[in-house]
């Protein structure tokens, strides 16, 4: 595991202590855990691309009406 340093205002580190203790947690392990959790949301907007990307021949046709939308 790799370290890394960050900075941030005082009163911001404090409330995240308190955040962190009523959790259970630290920092660390939220920090971490917010980073695995922004990587898996830009892998999950990469797949959605690629499948949009993958339909783009799907074309609805126009648009609808709502009784058009409706129906069955």
């Amino acid at each position: 595991m790799k370290n890394i340093t960050l900075s941030a205002d005082e009163r911001l580190i404090e409330t995240a202590r308190d955040v962190a203790r009523k959790r259970k947690s630290t920092i660390n392990a939220m920090f971490r855990e917010w980073l695995a959790d922004l990587v898996q949301q830009q892998e999950r907007e990469l797949k959605l691309r690629e499948l949009d990307l993958r339909l783009e021949y799907a074309k609805a046709g126009g648009k609808f009406t709502r009784e058009q939308m409706n129906e069955r």
